[in-house]
């Protein structure tokens, strides 16, 4: 029995409204891989893309996918395409490689949100609990400035934290190290007006007969210009976005910028909250003086340290870093629990003595 007229028109719609959602998912899947890919294509309004959840990408292209299976085998190639794009470049999966070589270390970095864990019963024990799980031997912390010594200095497992450990405090920084820490000293960033001073810390310190200098940041947080963006778009949104992401950038370019004029050739690591994806410019820009990130050199998946503790209930930004220079190996880097804090630590595993291919 042939298909009645109505029968035919419906399928025909169908048919065209994949093949509009198909053309139109991988266009966006390509564009979006070719901002991430490439630096000459990034623009301050497109950094905007680096912070929305990938499910606003992923979902559209998967239903792609599944109306393509109305049409041709050139179609459904079409659509599988860009899902694999979506999957790959725009939600930033790392596929690493452990490196080889001696003297290992561990490094953690974690924005503890302190003024959220003192307002709550047992806040400070849980950051202490995911500490104590992963047992690094260099912590950063970031969000930190409430944790005070009246916190540490009783019995408990806070008391653990740094039981051990050679501390350094200023500001909002806390850095532990089982190795001796020197010339500590915090450096100006770029700040917001009428904001409080912005800095970055530095430390100097000798590991398994290594000299390492060691930095932490937390850059300005994308937060106030992401939602100036979304309540008033057609009434300078876009303007406070803007400024948000050139001040954020600039705060980078100081930091590429000190460690460019560094008198040594001591190994580094910068870790710290840096608000920022790797594809971002201001990770770009760090990454120009020649570190690397560790959780793309040997992570593997999409290593989400943010996100879970906002409406959407999962972590889908990666903007917690710890970055190296070339001569630190890698051998493993991952994040760490949610439940303790907004962000998640980052971990990594390291060698101080990488051995060359």
């Amino acid at each position: 029995m042939r298909p009645d007229r109505s029968t035919s028109r419906w399928r025909g719609r169908i048919r065209g409204l994949a093949r509009v959602a198909i053309v139109v998912t991988c266009a966006l899947a390509l564009g979006q891989s070719l901002a991430y890919t490439v630096p000459a294509l990034s623009t301050w309004w497109l950094e905007l893309m680096h912070y929305v959840p990938y499910p606003a990408f992923l979902g559209p292209a998967l239903a792609a996918l599944v109306l393509s299976f109305w049409l041709g085998w050139r179609w459904r190639l079409a659509a599988a395409m860009g899902v694999g794009l979506v999957l790959t470049v725009v939600m930033g999966l790392v596929v690493g490689r452990a490196d080889s070589g001696a003297l290992p270390l561990r490094m953690m970095t974690y924005n503890i949100k302190a003024y959220l864990a003192d307002q709550k019963e047992g806040g400070y024990e849980a950051i202490a609990r995911e500490v104590a799980l992963h047992d690094p031997d260099i912590l950063v912390m970031q969000d930190a400035i409430e944790l005070t010594q009246r916190h540490y200095e009783r019995p408990g497992l806070v008391h653990d934290l740094f039981a051990g450990r050679y501390p350094y405090q200023h500001g909002q920084y806390i850095v532990l190290s089982r190795f001796p820490l020197r010339d500590c000293q915090a450096i100006a960033l770029p700040q917001p007006p009428h904001h409080a001073t912005s800095d970055y810390a530095h430390c100097v310190l000798t590991a398994n007969g290594v000299d390492i200098d060691l930095y932490t940041a937390h850059l300005l947080s994308p937060r106030s210009g992401l939602n100036a963006t979304r309540r008033e778009l057609a009434d300078g949104g876009l303007d406070d976005w803007q400024q948000n992401f050139n001040l954020r950038l600039a705060q980078a370019r100081k930091i590429a910028a000190d460690l460019a004029a560094r008198r040594t050739d001591r190994p580094m690591i910068l870790a710290g909250d840096l608000n920022a994806a790797e594809a971002s410019p201001v990770i770009r820009t760090l990454l120009a003086t020649g570190l690397r990130d560790a959780f793309s050199s040997a992570g593997f998946g999409y290593g989400y340290s943010h996100g879970h503790a906002l409406r959407f209930g999962f972590s889908f930004l990666r903007i917690d870093h710890i970055l190296v220079s070339p001569g630190i190996g890698v051998v493993d880097a991952h994040p760490g629990g949610w439940q303790a804090s907004e962000h998640r630590p980052v971990i990594a595993d390291l060698l101080l003595q990488r051995s060359t291919r």
